[in-house]
């Protein structure tokens, strides 16, 4: 066992961080006219720079933009591609929490013209992060191809484009290739596609809402697994690529519940992928007997931590559980993270800036004593 040189590392986040006070208000100044988008540009490069530095200060090798500039951190992306267009119309999705229930209501995004990708997208976000991260390798987050589909499903999809879905599903990975790949060219080694259908569709609440609106529940994942693949069949060498799998993280809240299971097998054997970060936070993430089906090679980013509540883990608890892990696979094809990201939306987890701080630390002090000796 050992600590690692390349990513992902034994330490590591999935991405997104709290909006510090300043920068929700500055966005909430823009939105309301009395902020240009110039001024906060500036806002949001300050709140970046503290985030790079904080994450450097905790110990971590991975150094993210905290999505600080996102509102969401699927929709900026799915936006900007060519063919896809926001609409007044919004979905509701259902989150849950000890509380109760909340509802996130997003603008409903929809397939109006054929896929096409005219820039490169977060491109400017990752060159400013590329630029002001001197220790460390910078990551980029993006949406799986998966996220463009999951929500509307074919019912977003104009059949006048797109008659035939196999038509739709190649012209998604395509898009998602060239975006790859212009990433590449601006220097990006380490990228992760963040991807929530994976871990729902283990939920059977979930296969048979898909089954409700005309589509087979049963086997949609192994068609974003064939997508996911072909966008990333002809990625550079030198690019790692990551994919980020949770069950819905919106101010502290989810959505699905259950283990891995149902799509285990073929998500761990056939997805093309370098590592797999897998929400292990609770008892609605299931067991590890999943990891069983994972090939040598690839690697687990194990999210122990919960960025949905505030109170601290313990180290010694962390490590037990990694050792029920080593069960099922090898400890050398572990490293461990939080669960998720601390602010999926501009909104936010229920935690203070220190309490998150303190989580980041943890894990950095945790892999340090599980990893670090040879």
């Amino acid at each position: 066992m050992s600590m690692r040189t390349t990513p992902p590392y034994r330490a590591e986040h999935v991405g997104s961080l709290l909006r510090p006070k300043r920068l929700l208000e500055a966005r909430a100044a823009h939105q309301a006219g009395s902020l240009s988008g110039e001024q906060l540009r500036i806002e949001e490069d300050a709140a970046i720079r503290d985030a790079i530095a904080l994450q450097q200060e905790v110990g971590l090798e991975s150094i993210t933009d905290g999505e600080l500039r996102r509102a969401s951190w699927h929709m900026d992306f799915v936006y900007e591609i060519g063919g896809v267009e926001r609409t007044e119309t919004n979905l509701l999705s259902r989150f849950h929490n000890d509380e109760g229930d909340i509802e996130f209501t997003p603008s409903k995004a929809e397939v109006l013209d054929k896929l096409t990708l005219d820039h490169t997208i977060f491109g400017d976000a990752f060159e400013f992060l590329a630029a002001n991260t001197a220790k460390g390798t910078p990551k980029l987050t993006i949406p799986s191809p998966s996220m463009v589909h999951y929500r509307g499903g074919r019912a977003a999809i104009d059949a006048t484009v797109y008659p035939e879905m196999d038509a739709f599903w190649a012209d998604l990975a395509a898009v998602y290739a060239q975006e790859i790949r212009r990433l590449a060219d601006i220097g990006c080694t380490y990228l992760q596609l963040d991807d929530t259908c994976f871990a729902y569709l283990n939920d059977p609440t979930e296969r048979a809402a898909f089954d409700a609106r005309g589509e087979s529940g049963d086997d949609q994942h192994l068609s974003y697994i064939r997508t996911f693949n072909e966008a990333v069949k002809g990625r550079p060498s030198e690019i790692t690529i990551g994919t980020h799998m949770c069950r819905g993280n919106f101010r502290s809240s989810w959505v699905a519940q259950g283990g891995y299971d149902y799509v285990a097998e073929p998500l761990f054997t056939e997805l093309d992928v370098d590592a797999f970060f897998m929400e292990y936070d609770d008892e609605r993430s299931g067991g590890f007997e999943p990891l069983r089906f994972v090939p040598k090679g690839k690697l687990i980013v194990l999210g122990l931590l919960t960025s949905k509540k505030p109170a601290l883990e313990s180290g010694d608890e962390l490590k037990r559980r990694i050792e029920e892990a080593v069960r099922y696979i090898d400890i050398d094809q572990l490293c461990l993270s939080p669960q998720c990201g601390f602010s999926s939306t501009y909104e936010g987890n229920s935690l203070t800036m220190d309490e998150q701080r303190a989580k980041l630390a943890l894990v950095v002090q945790t892999a340090e004593e599980v990893w670090g000796g040879d």
